[in-house]
């Protein structure tokens, strides 16, 4: 359906003033009387189709959406670090020296102040740990924004910028039942455990508020992936782990350890075993802290798991 036209007021053979401009056919159509009142009218959208929703928003051409990834929100150009001019060809070294200068200067200018150039290097940094952990682009996203409200409450002076921005993605997988310990965290982050743990009880405290705690079930399908179990040992290991959230044993106790003690004892019921080593190598925790799971859970649920 067309939409009423402005530039032409009214028909030449009716007089009548209902007048439709319709983009698809390039025609302007008298309502009334059906004439045809101009046509092969120049059109001004896009020279390509879409037939849905997705493909019209990846195929506008308006540059790259706003991010919060970037510290200017991708608002500002980026000179590409190819020495290579438009038509594919090496740039001489006089032009590349040329450009090496223009580069440098695009830097400075992009960051005005010393909060800038703070964001700018966390939000690095929060890419950089992201993809080594292989997290998901929310994650890489939600991390940004909570290191970008952090900035705005104050409450990264007087700390680590690396320890604030691991506290933001620990965070960000909290929020978002993504199962990443802090060990995990630390392996890939350049400060040590202890300051990312309290960057973000800090964190918690002060901007987040209210943060659930993690659910071991969350760890078992990795980790049960990881060893390379059945999928029958995962349905067993959570039924084992749900059972014991409901009788008060899972408060107090971290997460991954009660994980990889239901899917030992998971494994031990349908005979796909795994030692006890194995299991502690895959989950990051020691064979003691698997032990003292399994005997708990072992001496108070075992009899009520279904078979």
């Amino acid at each position: 359906m067309g939409e009423p036209d402005k530039t032409i007021k009214i028909c030449p053979e009716c007089g009548s003033g209902n007048l439709i401009r319709d983009d698809e056919r390039a025609e302007i159509t008298c309502i009334n009387c059906g004439l045809v009142i101009s046509e092969r009218m120049m059109d001004p959208g896009p020279e390509w189709r879409a037939f849905n929703p997705e493909q019209k928003e990846k195929r506008t051409r308006v540059g790259a959406p706003l991010t919060l990834t970037i510290h200017d929100k991708g608002l500002s150009t980026i000179i590409d670090w190819r020495d290579k001019d438009s038509y594919g060809k090496d740039l001489t070294p006089k032009k590349r020296a040329q450009v090496y200068r223009l580069r440098k200067w695009q830097r400075r200018v992009r960051i005005s102040d010393a909060t800038e150039r703070n964001l700018a290097f966390a939000l690095q940094e929060i890419e950089r740990i992201t993809s080594q952990l292989g997290l998901p682009k929310s994650i890489h996203e939600e991390a940004a924004l909570i290191y970008r409200r952090a900035v705005d409450e104050k409450l990264v002076r007087g700390r680590s910028v690396e320890s604030m921005a691991a506290a933001a993605i620990y965070a960000a997988c909290r929020r978002y039942g993504i199962p990443r310990t802090l060990d995990e965290i630390t392996k890939v982050a350049r400060v040590n455990k202890k300051d990312i743990g309290r960057s973000y009880r800090f964190m918690a405290r002060e901007l987040i508020k209210k943060v659930n705690p993690t659910n071991p079930v969350e760890y078992i399908p990795r980790l049960a992936t990881q060893l390379g179990l059945v999928g029958d040992v995962q349905i067993h290991a959570k039924t084992i782990v749900d059972i014991a959230k409901n009788n008060g044993l899972t408060s107090g106790r971290g997460p991954i350890g009660v994980a990889a003690a239901a899917i030992y004892i998971a494994s031990v019921i349908l005979n796909e075993k795994k030692t006890q080593r194995e299991i502690a190598n895959v989950a990051g925790v020691t064979e003691v802290t698997i032990r003292n799971r399994y005997k708990e859970l072992a001496e108070k649920i075992i009899i009520d798991i279904p078979l």
